[in-house]
């Protein structure tokens, strides 16, 4: 699985990129077939958002989150994406 982690208005340290691999590479364990995930980290004003694209076979899953503590948009971000992968999972289980 590729992971691409970008920021916008916002530089990139090394114990965010961790977090955010921690967190995502759980999406591992509920969809195998996951192929690369694209995050994005933005700062506002005062809000800090988190939005991931991941590119699973046969279509795409979208989550945003927003929160005043990166860390905590992240969080949110993650759960998002597990409920989506276990829908999405369940969805193409049948088919």
């Amino acid at each position: 699985m590729q992971m691409t982690i970008s920021g916008h208005h916002l530089e990139i340290t090394d114990p965010i990129r961790d977090y955010v691999t921690q967190k995502l590479s759980k999406l591992e364990r509920h969809y195998e077939q996951i192929t690369s995930i694209s995050v994005i980290l933005t700062v506002e004003k005062l809000v800090q958002k988190a939005e991931a694209t991941v590119h699973v076979s046969g279509g795409d899953l979208f989550a945003l989150a927003e929160h005043d503590d990166m860390y905590a948009a992240i969080d949110a971000l993650s759960d998002k994406l597990d409920r989506q992968a276990i829908k999405y999972k369940e969805k193409h289980r049948g088919h």
